[in-house]
């Protein structure tokens, strides 16, 4: 039986959708951008990298096929090949948001119906009985924080006086999120988690997608760094996705990276979590070399997202794009014939882009392995292809949304 494999490059968007306007992001391009500025000169640092932006692998593929589908240009200085080595275009989504559940699980074939519950006052964001029932429930003498912000600088900011109080640090962004920032020492990761928990049953009704531990360690002499525990406390997709297919046909499920939680852990089967690109797609090797016939594997891809769109790097998010290119290859000849590898991403966040949220936008695609020709799929009409397209291939019952190309 095939195998087949879809690998998430969070955030790595190719395109403001027709919809960006109304949130915000008309004219963001994360992989456009990024792009324009390597071949400007404009994303070279010192021992890091310099020129245009050198992905040939996933040029290869169709890379700068899958921009031009997405907006009718191809990537600067990333060439177009005459024979592309894998199938390749890019979606829309049809979910409303630009977060990583509603992203991840409309790719897994199950588009997000409802619309999701926000935060929208930058401070002050929580409401005043949310306020006080964390107090109550969660048996701590305050919050910090209760604002939108970066994850980095509001510990910064209020790390010392939690360590001093016990207060835990609150904060959200434009995404439908409570995050929840404590020290691992002074706190405890257990009590850190067990309050998540509590915090997710009080935010339930307010249609909040997910509740984030943000473990932290340091002093404020030494400074302070989030260390790889963070844990989401996600609702589960509300119909069938392609994990539930295979977990019903038997089959053999890998999930990587923060693939579990994003799922709420419903038919992730075999989860392997570390830190790092590098790492996770160590794993995802490793799993194509071992899983079983028939197997599927759910890897999600976090740094381009967490580390460089977040913090508006372009020089760093293109170091990574390319740092994954280069492996590229390694998977590559770890597939067996009958493999499926599908690439893609969740939403967009453009490093290049005003403040510091997603950016609404079409994501890139690229399906490849042994066997498969390569051609142009367009633009396709929901993320929900990409599910499809694995599920068809695996053999496994159609999703509840979605096309595959082939």
């Amino acid at each position: 039986m095939p195998r087949a494999m879809i690998i998430v490059l969070d955030s790595v968007g190719c395109g403001a959708s027709a919809d960006a306007a109304d949130y915000g992001d008309a004219g963001a391009n994360t992989l456009g951008h990024i792009a324009e500025h390597c071949a400007a000169g404009k994303a070279d640092r010192a021992g890091l990298r310099s020129g245009p932006l050198n992905v040939p692998n996933m040029a290869a593929l169709g890379l700068s096929g899958a921009h031009l589908a997405s907006t009718g240009a191809p990537l600067a200085g990333v060439p177009v090949p005459d024979k592309p080595a894998g199938e390749y275009g890019c979606a829309l989504e049809i979910s409303q948001g630009k977060d990583t559940p509603s992203g991840h699980w409309e790719i897994a074939g199950c588009p997000v119906p409802f619309k999701w519950g926000y935060f929208r006052d930058r401070d002050n964001s929580f409401p005043p009985d949310l306020v006080a029932g964390i107090l109550r429930e969660g048996g701590v003498p305050g919050i910090l924080g209760n604002c939108h912000a970066s994850g980095t600088t509001i510990i910064d900011e209020h790390a010392a006086e939690h360590m001093r109080t016990g207060k835990p640090i609150c904060y959200t962004s434009v995404d439908s999120v409570l995050q929840i920032a404590a020290h691992e020492a002074t706190f405890g990761l257990k009590r850190l988690y067990e309050l998540c928990k509590t915090v997710r049953i009080l935010v339930d009704p307010l249609n909040i997608g997910r509740v984030i531990a943000r473990p932290f360690i340091g002093s404020p002499e030494a400074g302070f760094q989030r260390t790889p525990n963070r844990k989401d406390f996600a609702v589960a997709p509300p119909n069938v996705t392609i994990l539930d297919r295979a977990h019903e046909a038997g089959r053999a499920i890998v999930t990587i990276g923060k693939i579990g939680d994003i799922f709420a852990h419903r038919n992730t089967q075999t989860e392997r979590k570390a830190v790092s690109n590098d790492t996770h797609f160590t794993m995802a090797v490793e799993t194509m070399r071992e899983m079983p016939d028939g197997g599927f594997a759910f890897v999600n891809l976090v740094d381009f997202d967490t580390e460089f769109g977040h913090r508006r790097d372009v020089p760093g998010y293109a170091a990574a794009l390319e740092a994954f290119d280069r492996r590229l290859p390694e998977l590559q000849a770890a597939l067996k014939p009958g493999d499926l590898v599908l690439i893609t991403a969740d939403h967009g966040n453009d490093p290049s882009w005003p403040g510091t949220d997603h950016t609404r936008e079409h994501v890139p695609i690229l399906a490849f392995g042994p066997g498969i020709a390569g051609k142009a799929i367009g633009k396709r009409a929901s993320f929900a292809d990409i599910g499809q397209r694995a599920a068809s291939h695996l053999g496994l019952a159609a999703l509840p949304a979605g096309t595959s190309w082939r």
